[in-house]
């Protein structure tokens, strides 16, 4: 094995100490085995990855399995190569006196099969996370490390037992561990995976059944927690993987997806989809919001989704007419009946877009039947059959006028234009009520009209799908033509003269229906990008959760139906005010088995901060889960004027080389690349060393401004200034 040229440790002067050999030693020679089998996985990774780029793609389940191979090695390959010695998040010592177990972002192991690391997410993996002085889980120490550079610049021993100083161990006062969760922050989250804490890890590991609400107040952690959790369960959970629905995972808005951006790729996972609720519908991205209280108060109701069934309904009447139809062979009788037969055709759940196509099959069947007709003895297909019936367009036009295809859009955007429309499928609603939702241009989308439009197209279907089945299915008969082709020329071809009795055997099979399709070159067919955040998925995590209306709920429920999800938030943060308990809203909006869990410990804001910020929220809402910091920056809050705005920003910058500030509440003041600008909603999710918070009275009086008062003051990890006009 090579010696590493480099020390692993980097420790700056002032903890010169942690250098001594007695120390580290053991950690230089791990570290140094760890590094001579990275390269060698890398290595042997991008031959594997070179190996099934070449193999052959496949068709169908096995060209999934070919791409789902590539995706994993190249998910591994890629965290291999972004990290070095720093996938070592730490190490624990066993009381037992067994040899250290080091804990790390991926299990890695040595050409003897020695265990070099452990995935964090094992459950050999869990007393580095878990274990406390009260429940030291078998442990006698635990070191965790901080990288910097892709070496350590710091590390902390905590021991559980008397024999835990017989390892070694640098002991630090837990405060300094505790203080280095406030260190400078970036653009980027910062890796936090090496301090989760107990409270933390136990809700990262629990199971996936039902749903988890994870409740807590700002700083608690309960982004790094829904992250965490989100690789934890892919990792764990057989029944989340990506092959049979993977995870979702919904953020509050674009700048916080930015923020978290990193951090699953560090933990290896690359499969999660991540978005807003915008994100779920074409029209999100240029939706403002409601400009009407009112008529975001009435869209926000889960009714409203419920609305589009009957919405679409009227659609779906069959014709109470009888007609005579024209075929190829003779003319036939399509009676009311015969048309309310066809019309039950389609199963639950199928689209009514796609559903008319079996409309369409049915009404053939029936009036194949009606006919005597018999594939066998009259050579008539189905296919034929039908194909002779859409040239009749007298019964064309009765069924597309009985059963059109629809467009969302359309169907929306006539609850708003229409009035007795509106009063048909809502028929809950006052006429005062009705008139309100009324407005002039029908496509004028906001956020509220997001759930109705993702309802129509859950309930539609693609209209063009009929479309696109006709235009695949006449590919796939063109295909078998042209492979029939091939084979009567290798037939003709052939000399089965020296077969012998197998020489029928080897014809039949030649011209096997089962062969033929087999033979067929789908990489030519038609295809459509599939819709990545169309779902199902297998489980939903959803952050800010305290902000979804029932409306938005129904966009989550439809893409999840095992009803599996972790949901994070904190009431106290709920911009229109959160009155019931966790348990009511989501009972009513369609969960069940509901489990909560709480974090009450706020390890990001200071307690300088919390000090001035809990009087706000607790002025509107006394019951409000208002955490307890367990550090102080020493730096109190400051009050001051608008007027030294640019002095406090350039007093800031002057005295830290690294970190971001923001001014939240000041919509003239432009970013730069290391103060940004943000409203107090956009805030929500992020973190900054630095916070100016400009005339935060303007907030709004009530719920929202004192919600969004707060959120604000809370995003401050060292120090924040409240500057008033």
């Amino acid at each position: 094995m090579e010696p590493l040229t480099t020390s692993a440790f980097a420790l700056p002067t002032n903890l010169s100490p942690k250098a001594d050999p007695t120390l580290i030693a053991d950690d230089e020679r791990h570290f140094a085995a760890i590094a001579h089998s990275l390269r060698q996985s890398i290595d042997e990774l991008s031959d594997r990855l070179d190996a099934e780029r070449r193999a052959p793609g496949g068709i169908g389940r096995e060209a999934m399995d070919r791409d789902l191979e590539i995706h994993r090695l190249t998910g591994r390959l890629r965290t291999l190569r972004r990290f070095g010695l720093d996938l070592c998040l730490g190490r624990v010592v066993g009381a037992d006196g067994s040899e250290p177990l080091y804990v790390g972002r991926l299990g890695l192991t040595d050409n003897e099969g020695r265990r070099l690391l452990i995935d964090w997410r094992s459950p050999a993996a869990e007393p580095f996370f878990a274990a406390t002085h009260a429940n030291p889980m078998g442990l006698a120490s635990r070191r965790r490390y901080r990288w910097t550079g892709g070496r350590i610049s710091d590390y902390w021993d905590e021991v559980f037992t008397a024999d835990g100083f017989e390892r070694h161990a640098a002991l630090d006062d837990q405060s300094a561990f505790i203080a280095s969760l406030g260190t400078n922050r970036s653009e980027r989250m910062r890796d936090v995976l090496s301090t989760i804490q107990a409270d933390q890890d136990a809700i990262i590991r629990a199971g996936s059944r039902g749903a988890l609400v994870v409740d807590g107040g700002p700083g608690t952690g309960k982004t790094v927690v829904a992250l965490h959790r989100s690789a934890y369960l892919l990792y764990s959970d057989p029944r989340l993987s990506h092959n049979r629905g993977g995870v979702l995972f919904v953020g509050p808005h674009e700048p916080y997806l930015a923020y978290v951006a990193d951090v699953l790729p560090s933990l290896g996972e690359e499969g999660v989809q991540i978005c807003t609720l915008r994100d779920l519908v074409a029209e999100g991205s240029g939706a403002p919001a409601e400009a009407d209280p009112e008529v975001a108060r009435l869209k926000s109701s889960a009714n409203m989704v419920q609305a589009i069934e009957k919405a679409v309904s009227i659609y779906e009447e069959p014709p109470t007419e009888a007609m005579t139809v024209t075929t190829a062979w003779s003319d036939v009788r399509v009676s009311a009946a015969d048309w309310a037969e066809a019309f039950r055709a389609p199963g639950p759940g199928t689209p009514h877009n796609e559903a008319r196509e079996q409309i369409w099959e049915e009404l053939a069947s029936i009036l194949m039947d009606k006919q005597g007709m018999d594939e066998d003895e009259d050579g008539i297909s189905p296919e034929r059959f039908l194909r002779s019936l859409r040239q009749d367009r007298e019964l064309v036009t009765a069924l597309h006028r009985a059963w059109p295809l629809l467009e969302a859009t359309d169907l929306v955007g006539d609850l708003w234009t229409v009035p007795a429309y509106l009063r048909l499928c809502a028929p809950w609603l006052s006429r005062d009520d009705v008139r309100t939702l009324q407005r002039a241009d029908a496509r004028a989308w906001t956020v509220s009209d997001l759930p109705l439009l993702d309802a129509a197209r859950q309930r539609l279907g693609d209209p063009e799908t009929a479309r696109r089945q006709r235009r695949h299915d006449a590919a796939v008969a063109a295909e078998r033509e042209r492979m029939a082709g091939v084979i009567d020329e290798i037939l003709s071809a052939a000399d089965f003269s020296s077969a012998g009795d197998d020489s029928e055997g080897a014809v039949r099979m030649l011209r096997g229906k089962d062969l033929q399709d087999t033979l067929i070159d789908e990489s030519a067919l038609p295809t459509v990008e599939p819709d990545r955040l169309a779902g199902p998925f297998a489980h939903v995590v959803v952050d800010e959760a305290q902000e979804l209306t029932d409306a938005e709920w129904q966009m989550l429920l439809f893409r999840c139906p095992s009803r599996s999800f972790t949901i994070v938030g904190d009431r106290a943060q709920a911009r229109h005010g959160f009155t019931e308990s966790w348990e009511e809203r989501l009972e009513r909006v369609g969960l069940d088995r509901i489990d909560v869990a709480s974090l009450s410990i706020n390890y990001r804001t200071p307690e300088e901060v919390m000090t001035e910020a809990e009087p706000v929220i607790r002025a509107v809402l006394p019951d409000a889960n208002v955490p307890t910091s367990v550090r102080s920056s020493g730096v109190p809050v400051v009050h001051g004027s608008l007027s030294d705005l640019d002095a406090v920003l350039e007093t800031w910058l002057a005295g830290h080389a690294e970190g971001i500030a923001c001014v939240i509440g000041d919509p003239t003041f432009r970013s730069t690349p290391r103060v940004r600008s943000l409203t107090p909603e956009l805030s929500k999710g992020l973190e900054f060393d630095l916070v100016v918070l400009v005339d935060p009275a303007t907030f709004g009086d009530g719920i929202e401004g004192a919600v969004d008062h707060y959120v604000a003051m809370t995003r401050a990890t060292q120090q924040l200034v409240v500057l008033t006009s």
